[in-house]
């Protein structure tokens, strides 16, 4: 590592003393900062048993003789005031403490190497405070990073001063400093079919697309080929800047998205499960007159609004009639460099900004809105969950999820090719027999899925096919402890939930499993069930008051709102929803939650599922949780209720039960359950005022449930 890292902000430094806090520190930094502080009194904090925790280096620097370092046990409560007036008193004479955080054995990406109870003592000395963000790019990086440098970066934070420093305003500030560092990375300049050619061309015949559709073998060196001799017709095709897909995953899909990309317009994946009104909402509001499919999957979907037959571009019609073309391609693009292939495909190096896909949001209490994001904004979510999850070279993902879905489509289109792993596809995510016949097959070691999907494995699916499966990452819905539990027991695998957004591009946060080398340094935890994971590299995040939006700590429960590269500008065409969402460059999520002591953000729903009761805000998904555990239902079946709220003249809103379980005496089954409830200690204003019986509850294709549905069930009732 270089032993010069670069320096932001050292304007903040004040010139009386403080408590400098890092999230992490090596011997070069340290050295670095006492060439910083030569002219200063610096003292070192430590924990008492530094030896075990600290690198060897830094441990022999700690024992010369013009050193001074002091330290502490964190779990010594009765200690704490005392060291806290002899700090103070050097701070006070202008001396600067630095605490010493020391190796952690934690996952690569991780922000915070202080385990959390640590934190808590720290930031419990009461002491003026200066976080300092120490940022290592070579742990976030991607194969096409022109400058993966092994630089660190240093950046000072505002002091917090002694009566508001804890935890959470630390932690707030150490993100958003870590979100400007890694906003300015060259590599989110670079364009996404810039570097999807690049990863095409580097990983050649030696990354393929598996189709479980036809159990057919693509290899990147042809898929390249192919997708520019495609993207040729494309262009002749229509002059509107975007193309609509109606594919789902296989290797049509990926080579009409890469077509697009490379003919220099924007991919648009319709879900084509969607109703007919989202559907003709989606077309409109991205001006579309061309369309990407397939005969068979035509045929297959009879149901769904088909645009008329001219303005349908069947691909497995086109692709034989450029055959040639396709040879053509496919040895140019072995013969020549990336930089010069790009040329003469008319591929531009830089991106930034300029708009690369278009999603919409699932409609799911509502016409979908449409999100555009930028080349930045997918390079950077490419990085971010790349860099978290370390998956070996060589890799098998598996890709089953829709490409509408803006997880199947960050994380199934473009982080294989870029990342250069192999990709399994298969066309549905519910035919979870053939997909573990797939997985056992290929040695699938990613395995994306949903909590509804999950269960379909636990029925249908043997234990040894799964044995490959490395990591198992769900979504799009909470994920319920019983199917987390059920699945490991059956498979040796805990699933590890994470969170995102389509306007976020979309991954956030993971959770990940724990590094088992117990030499590496003191253990920081990278998963909590419960919580949908810490905040990947380059996310900031503050949260406010559920009414009026005043700023709140971390802490506590509050609207959760997301800063980063990955957050796109606003949505298509709609600036009213735009300014409601997006405020000072901070993107309002809509949903409520909490931030730990370790990093962990825990969400308690979205705030359209929430209910305000005679001033209280009713989570409908906590009331969820409490009626499946006071029924004893298992959570690996199929959703049997969902909760809504309806207006009450008398306290605002009413919880209503939407039920496939109730169908007689709801009068009395509602009573019971409300005895039931209010036992387990539930709160009289959680419990549901009315049963409605329904035959299903509607959900969505990624497994969401479906609110604007379930709210259409109650249309018109009232208390």
């Amino acid at each position: 590592m270089s032993q010069s890292s670069q320096l932001n902000h050292t304007d903040r430094i004040p010139d009386n003393g403080f408590l400098l806090l890092p999230n992490r520190l090596d011997f070069h930094e340290v050295l670095q900062l006492e060439r910083l502080f030569f002219d200063r009194k610096v003292v070192w904090l430590c924990e008492i048993d530094c030896a075990s925790q600290l690198d060897s280096l830094i441990t022999n620097h700690l024992d010369r003789d013009d050193i001074e370092a002091i330290s502490f046990d964190h779990a010594n409560a009765s200690a704490q005031a005392s060291l806290s007036a002899d700090l103070a008193k050097r701070i006070k004479g202008g001396e600067i403490v630095i605490y010493l955080t020391g190796s952690a054995n934690t996952n690569a990406g991780s922000h915070f190497h202080i385990p959390g109870e640590t934190l808590d003592y720290l930031t419990g000395l009461k002491l003026p405070t200066l976080p300092l963000c120490v940022n290592a790019p070579r742990e976030t990086t991607l194969p096409q990073d022109p400058d993966s440098s092994t630089k660190s970066t240093l950046s000072f934070g505002s002091v917090i001063n002694k009566s508001t420093i804890r935890t959470s305003t630390w932690q707030q500030a150490l993100l958003e400093l870590n979100e400007e560092v890694f906003s300015c990375r060259s590599l989110l300049d670079i364009s996404l079919s810039y570097a999807l050619l690049q990863g095409l061309k580097k990983f050649g015949r030696n990354r393929a697309i598996y189709d479980g559709a036809d159990d057919s073998k693509l290899t990147y060196d042809k898929l390249l080929g192919a997708a520019i001799a495609f993207s040729k017709e494309i262009k002749q095709a229509t002059n509107k800047a975007r193309v609509g897909i109606i594919l789902p995953p296989g290797k049509a899909g990926m080579l009409a998205n890469l077509a697009v990309l490379f003919a220099g317009k924007v991919p648009v994946n319709i879900n084509f499960t969607a109703s007919k009104e989202a559907v003709e909402s989606a077309i409109e509001q991205a001006d579309l007159d061309k369309f990407i499919t397939a005969d068979p999957f035509v045929r297959k979907v009879s149901s769904f609004p088909w645009p008329p037959n001219r303005d349908l571009i069947y691909i497995e019609r086109t692709l034989p009639n450029i055959k040639k073309q396709i040879v053509r391609w496919v040895i140019i693009s072995k013969l020549l460099p990336a930089s010069i292939l790009a040329k003469i495909v008319g591929i531009p190096k830089d991106g930034g900004e300029k708009e690369a896909v278009l999603l919409f949001t699932s409609g799911s209490s509502g016409l979908p809105k449409g999100v555009p994001l930028t080349h930045r904004n997918v390079m950077a979510n490419v990085c971010q969950f790349s860099s978290r999850l370390q998956l070996p070279s060589e890799a098998t993902v598996l890709g089953s999820l829709p490409l509408f879905h803006s997880f199947g489509s960050t994380v199934t289109l473009w982080f294989p090719i870029l990342e250069g792993l192999n990709l399994v596809t298969f066309p549905s995510p519910l035919d979870t027999k053939r997909l573990a016949e797939l997985i056992e097959k290929h040695k699938v070691d990613l395995l994306l899925s949903t909590p509804t999907f999950l269960r379909g494995y636990m029925r249908r699916v043997k234990p040894e096919q799964l044995t490959s499966v490395r990591l198992c990452v769900t979504g799009a819905e909470k994920l319920p402890q019983s199917v987390a539990e059920a699945f490991r027991d059956k498979f040796g695998i805990l699933p590890q939930e994470g969170y995102g957004l389509t306007e976020t591009s979309p991954a956030t946060n993971i959770n990940l499993p724990d590094n088992d080398n117990d030499e590496l340094g003191v253990k920081v935890s990278s998963n909590r069930f419960g919580s949908v994971g810490q905040f990947l590299q380059g996310m900031a995040v503050k949260v406010t008051s559920i009414d009026g939006d005043e700023p709140q700590q971390l802490d506590q429960p509050g609207i959760i709102w997301l800063k980063g590269a990955n957050v796109f500008k606003g949505y298509l065409n709609n600036q009213e929803k735009t300014d409601e969402a997006i405020v000072d460059g901070w993107f309002k999520t809509g949903d409520v939650g909490r931030v730990d002591s370790d990093g962990f953000l825990y969400i308690d729903g979205r705030i359209s599922r929430f209910s305000k009761i005679g001033g209280e805000m009713v989570p409908h998904e906590g009331v969820e949780d409490a009626i499946n555990k006071a029924l004893g239902l298992a959570q690996e079946e199929v959703r049997k209720f969902s909760i809504v709220g309806i207006p009450d003249e008398k306290k605002g809103e009413a919880i209503v039960l939407l039920s496939t379980l109730h169908h007689d005496t709801l009068e009395q089954e509602c009573l019971a359950l409300r005895y039931q409830l209010m036992d387990a200690g539930v709160p009289s204003l959680w419990c549901p005022k009315l049963i409605v019986p329904v035959d299903e509850i509607p959900v969505l294709a990624s497994g969401k449930l479906d609110i604007k549905s379930c709210e259409a069930m109650v249309e018109g009732f009232r208390l």
